[in-house]
């Protein structure tokens, strides 16, 4: 199936030269899933709220800034007849909401994740929520400021968390849209008279109270992907809290569009299948590299079968000789439960091999413990035959 029925040629467009404060005001007004940025009528990039969020920059900035590869790269571009699975790995690697979609080399429209899901969902029915889900979440307590949410989602390239309260109970959920609406409407309010900078830290300072959403929209880990995603599309949510069944107030993980998405690009190759976010990130080593190393890792515990890997790269301003911090996270899904390393380092092959070797360390630590497990219960089993 292939995306030329699905893309649409309806899209929010913005010039390079417009105000970042401007391109803030039309996620507020209009709720885009992401907006087009052209110069001179020709494509630039794309920009999403999470952009917004991970920004530094003044409103007065022109949003080309946001656009550029050393910054921002563009997101990757689709061909309008292009497969519908390799079109979601173009979002999920690329980080974004929304792809443009080019047709005889012109900017034909836009391709949205939601469009994909919709497309898809009655093929979803098939999966349970436990087999996608991403576990280990962050999680912020309702007294903890904006500022510390905001570094969460920057550094983790996250775009929700879960809130919890004194008693480590979920009782609420910010979002990239929450923090970008909130902070642009008080913007607006700030006044040319006070010191516009300590208004802004003020707001940074404010609870995450202030902003979550609560009641939250949860979901069980026996839930149909089906039916969970089909609850986003009708009330417009980007993921939903996991629970246990007896508990939904027990933060347990957290299914987000994206993780449907990545569900998508899995394959049955003779080779494990390797998704790389910030893909644009990756230097002098390549994906074969990548994918090739992780093999070798997973075949040092045999029983752990590998059924997908997510490499994550983000990068840091701070740079050493004109090469930049990286952050790498290497995360597994396996038949013996999620594997994880990360590591820093300068350029993306250093910071892969660091996080490598933790991911390594845990591979073998895991095996450590189920041969532990397998003694105590063959030395039970002789026990009980006394």
């Amino acid at each position: 199936m292939d995306i030329a029925d699905i893309a649409t040629r309806e899209y929010v467009e913005v010039d390079a030269g417009t105000r970042l404060g401007k391109v803030r005001s039309v996620f507020e007004e209009e709720n885009p899933k992401g907006i087009i940025v052209t110069k001179n009528g020709a494509y630039e990039g794309v920009v999403g709220e999470r952009q917004l969020l991970q920004s530094h920059v003044e409103d007065d900035t022109k949003v080309a800034a946001l656009v550029k590869p050393s910054r921002n790269a563009p997101a990757p571009k689709v061909e309008r007849t292009e497969d519908i699975r390799e079109t979601a790995r173009v979002l999920v690697e690329g980080g974004t909401k929304v792809a443009p979609v080019f047709e005889g080399g012109d900017l034909w429209g836009i391709i949205t994740e939601d469009a994909i899901l919709e497309a898809v969902l009655e093929n979803l029915e098939a999966l349970d929520v436990g087999q996608i889900y991403s576990e280990n979440v962050f999680t912020v307590t309702e007294d903890d400021g904006l500022g510390k949410a905001i570094n969460l989602m920057r550094e983790n390239g996250i775009s929700r968390l879960p809130v919890v309260d004194d008693d480590g109970m979920l009782s609420g959920v910010v979002t990239t849209h929450d923090i970008v609406d909130f902070v642009t409407r008080n913007e607006q309010r700030i006044t040319g008279k006070g010191d516009r900078a300590g208004d802004t830290d003020r707001m940074l300072d404010l609870p995450v109270y202030d902003v979550m959403s609560s009641p939250v929209a949860t979901t069980t880990v026996d839930e149909s992907v089906r039916d969970a995603v089909a609850r986003m599309l009708d009330n417009d949510y980007s993921g939903l809290v996991v629970t246990p069944e007896d508990d939904d107030r027990v933060v347990g993980g957290v299914l987000t569009k994206t993780d449907v998405l990545r569900a998508l690009t899995y394959t049955e190759e003779e080779h494990m299948d390797v998704q790389i976010t910030n893909i644009n990130l990756l230097d002098t080593i390549s994906r074969q590299d990548i994918r090739e190393s992780i093999e070798q890792v997973a075949d040092k515990y045999s029983e752990m079968q590998v059924r997908h890997a997510h490499v994550r790269l983000h990068e840091h301003k701070e740079k050493l000789r004109g090469t930049p911090l990286i952050l790498c996270q290497i995360r597994l899904r396996t038949n013996r439960g999620q594997m994880a390393g990360t590591g820093e380092g300068y350029g993306a092959q250093q910071a892969f091999h660091v996080a490598l070797d933790k991911l390594e360390r845990n591979v073998l630590e895991q095996k450590g413990m189920q041969s532990d497990e397998e003694y105590r219960g063959q030395l039970l089993r002789k026990l009980g035959e006394l």
